[in-house]
């Protein structure tokens, strides 16, 4: 069983292209008359980091201290950015420039991305022996530093970054770009995808002998420890420059969105080493979360909690012993979550007291259920409910609630939470969809905010007319 090491102890430093990934969301239900495209009625606008952004967002979501460097323009993108950022407990340490922000506007409609818009000049006459010394300073306070190259200019002069960090003892990765791999002589790892590393080396046919020899060549070549490349729904192969091959298979059944994939690959190799963990343990990491990352929309992250449950669905013992619905622990719930998204199987979750349960509550759990491929309901225990209703409720205890909603059809599982909120479990499980009933707007939603910024969606349905938990009390007491 691949093992999670503990990324807290870990310092890595993201030196990269960082850039401002925008979305617009709308239905598009009208095609135009002024030409044959869909019209897009935009109904909510989502600004997340971008490039070097998104991969300092995913290292930090794995519990890594992280510092990203980079450079940006004087403007409201960088400050949007740099909000953003830091909002993730990342490090902002990015330079200033005469540039405007790069920014990439999406247009999606029912999670699908209809056009993409870049905004962008070049950096290279910025990333001058100032930001070289500006972004060096900072390397030997960490354990391992990130180049994450998109070609936008910051790292025009990586050569020197990377002279830098071996002259420290520094591991150094690469995420690459372009045909010319000559640039990153001396890396300790880069990673490709396979159109990259066939530009460099030529056609491979797929065929793992192949890949494998052109790769150790690279090594050899340009003094790499290793290359992974990451081969799409293929998987992904590591060859270290004296070892065997490692070709792990795919672990994704279906693909919503790969933007960002490769951010979330290097992440997790980054993470994996700067804890000390092996080469090819860290592969194994970095795969597993690939396989959870494209089931999500956009630029999305995996989180610690996501990357350990599915760890813990490879084992067979484990797996085995997690129920296939009804009422389930925090630990089952994340388990058979991770477990499910690496299935390409989309989650929509809600929540609430249940005291007594009525059609209202059924049909809008039918709703709900119809949203995704299954339906997650968080229960609160005794205890907070109390503290929300008052000291004669719950009715009914948390067993008898818990039991009672998973014998409904619509619902996979039931899991407790003893806050008076479920943000906290909300955000372990980070459904893909969101749903609470009744006269709510989004923002008083308890989880909204990181659901949204996981590329996941929130909805609010109606009960229906007539019933209520509440009603039902008074009309027991009237009766009585």
């Amino acid at each position: 069983m691949t093992k999670l090491p503990k990324f807290s102890d870990a310092k890595v430093l993201v030196i990269g292209d960082v850039m401002l990934d925008r979305f617009w969301h709308g239905a598009a239900t009208r095609i135009s008359p002024e030409a044959p495209v869909p019209v897009v009625k935009v109904a909510g606008v989502d600004d997340r980091p971008g490039g070097a952004g998104n991969v300092a967002i995913n290292l930090a979501a794995l519990g890594v201290e992280t510092t990203l460097s980079g450079l940006v323009g004087d403007d409201e993108h960088a400050k949007q950015l740099r909000s953003a950022v830091e909002a993730k407990g990342v490090r902002w340490s990015v330079m200033p420039c005469p540039a405007d922000t790069i920014v990439k506007l999406r247009v999606l409609s029912r999670n699908q991305q209809l056009i993409r818009m870049d905004f962008e000049a070049p950096l290279d006459d910025y990333a001058d022996e100032s930001f070289l010394q500006y972004a060096s300073n900072l390397i030997a306070e960490h354990d391992l530093v990130l180049l994450s190259d998109y070609a936008k200019g910051t790292l025009t002069n990586i050569e020197a970054l990377i002279s830098a960090c071996r002259a420290l003892n520094t591991p150094v990765l690469v995420d690459p770009k372009g045909a010319d791999f000559s640039r990153y002589a001396g890396a300790t790892l880069i990673t490709p995808n396979l159109s990259e590393f066939e530009a460099v080396v030529g056609a491979c046919h797929q065929d793992d002998g192949i890949i494998s020899v052109r790769a150790r060549d690279l090594c050899d070549q340009h003094g790499f420890d290793a290359v992974l490349i990451t081969r799409s729904e293929r998987g992904m192969t590591l060859q270290s420059k004296e070892g065997e091959p490692l070709h792990l298979p795919a672990l994704a059944r279906e693909v919503f969105d790969v933007t960002g994939a490769g951010d979330t690959v290097i992440s997790a190799m980054a993470a994996g080493l700067a804890s000390q963990d092996s080469l090819e343990n860290s592969t194994r990491l970095a795969n597993v979360a690939a396989g959870l990352v494209v089931g999500k929309v956009g630029t999305a992250s995996v989180t610690r909690e996501e990357l350990e449950g599915a760890l813990l669905q490879s084992d067979d013992d484990v797996d085995k012993a997690l129920p296939a619905f009804g009422v389930v622990t925090e630990q089952e719930a994340l388990a058979a979550v991770a477990r499910l998204k690496t299935e390409g199987q989309r989650v929509v979750m809600t929540n609430g007291c249940f005291d007594l349960l009525h059609p209202g509550h059924v049909t809008y759990l039918s709703q709900a259920a119809a949203l995704a491929d299954l339906l997650i309901v968080a229960v609160n225990d005794d205890a907070s409910v109390t503290r929300l209703k008052g000291p004669d409720r719950p009715i009914n205890g948390i067993d008898s609630r818990m039991s009672v909603l998973a014998g409904l059809r619509s619902v996979s599982y039931v899991v407790p939470f003893s806050e008076d909120t479920p943000a906290r479990l909300i955000e372990a499980i980070s459904p893909d969809v969101l749903v609470k009933g009744g006269d709510y707007a989004i923002s008083e939603i308890a989880g909204h905010k990181h659901v949204l910024e996981s590329g996941g969606e929130v909805i609010i349905l109606e009960f229906v007319e007539g019933f209520s938990t509440t009603a039902t009390i008074k009309r027991i007491s009237t009766d009585s």
